[in-house]
């Protein structure tokens, strides 16, 4: 899907443009989603650029993320994508600056792109350009990595108190399962916006690096720096949760094997504790002719009293050195 953003006034107008149409000659931010070839090419007619296969965006090398390339500036990076559902993901987008007109080349739908689109729809400054909408998208990706971080430290908080507060003891399996599927879907996604971070990270370097020879405004570089020390700070924080994760998991881990060490320390005593008895009786279930208590009156008394007795005195003797 091709779809370009035209100044009308003081909002961006989202119009969208045939595979074989024309591109307007004033548009501000061209979008491709999941284009095709046809509409690739389009573009490349109208900016005199090359637009990037989901290959070429999907390579890893810095080099082939950040470059220049017959004027244009071509940034990829590492987004994320469906950070509210239980199967996040990360996706690649790039962004092309050439002739003061932003084109952004995407496979899916990462949120803060929708945020700017209706931000920009209802208001955007006079004369805007795509260094102008790209700014607002970082800003707006920056902004989105530090909900999610904060949504996922408050889960993280809940998740440690379910596991030290004393409400948690004689807690079910299904409940340990329960919390160790939170911990991995949280460290899952806390991984996935760390690595968008450093995908941000080395863009706005490299974009801040260039700001100079496109001549952006003193305020603009600023608002450049701002957003690394705030990726900076992200990545961070992001450090500092996947820590306190891995600590989460040890410690669910350290509970299971307590509650699972009481269990068998349970079946341990039960078996000490009959052991004598199982011993008395196999004592007095010998077929030996002469046996004093097999003819004596109490003799089936006594055996009993003695199995008791032999059970109940390891059982009080645990209790007496604390090992129960």
């Amino acid at each position: 899907m091709l779809a370009v953003y035209v100044q009308r006034g003081s909002m961006l107008e989202r119009q969208s443009v045939d595979p074989h149409g024309v591109v307007p000659e004033e548009a501000i931010w061209i979008d491709l989603v999941s284009p095709t070839i046809t509409e690739d090419k389009l573009v490349e007619r109208r900016l005199g650029i090359a637009v990037p296969t989901r290959e070429e965006m999907q390579e890893i090398e810095v080099s082939s993320r950040l470059y220049v390339e017959n004027g244009a500036r071509y940034m990829t990076a590492t987004l994320m994508c469906q950070s509210d559902t239980d199967s996040p993901r990360t996706t690649v987008v790039t962004f092309i600056l050439a002739a003061h007109r932003l084109v952004t080349v995407r496979y899916d739908e990462p949120k803060p792109f929708q945020i700017v689109g209706y931000k920009l729809a209802r208001q955007c400054p006079d004369k805007a350009t795509g260094e102008v909408v790209l700014v607002d998208l970082l800003d707006a990706i920056v902004d989105r990595a530090a909900d999610i971080l904060e949504r996922v430290g408050m889960e993280i908080d809940r998740v440690s108190r379910d596991i030290f507060e004393s409400e948690s003891a004689g807690a079910t399996s299904a409940h340990y399962k329960g919390i160790l599927t939170t911990i991995g879907r949280k460290g899952d996604l806390t991984s996935k916006v760390r690595e968008s971070l450093v995908s941000i990270g080395r863009l706005l370097l490299f974009l801040a690096n260039e700001a100079e020879g496109m001549r952006w405004n003193k305020d603009t570089r600023a608002q450049l720096k701002s957003m690394q020390r705030d990726v900076q700070s992200l990545s961070d924080h992001a450090t500092y949760l996947s820590n306190k994760i891995t600590f989460l998991l040890d410690a669910v881990v350290g509970v299971v094997t307590i509650e699972q060490n009481n269990i068998i320390k349970i079946f341990s005593v039960a078996a000490v504790a009959l052991l004598p008895p199982t011993l008395v009786a196999s004592i007095y279930g010998m077929n030996f002719k002469y046996m004093p208590e097999v003819d004596w009156r109490y003799g089936y008394p006594f055996a009993i009293a003695l199995m008791i007795a032999s059970a109940v005195l390891p059982y009080l003797f645990f209790k007496w050195k604390k090992w129960l």
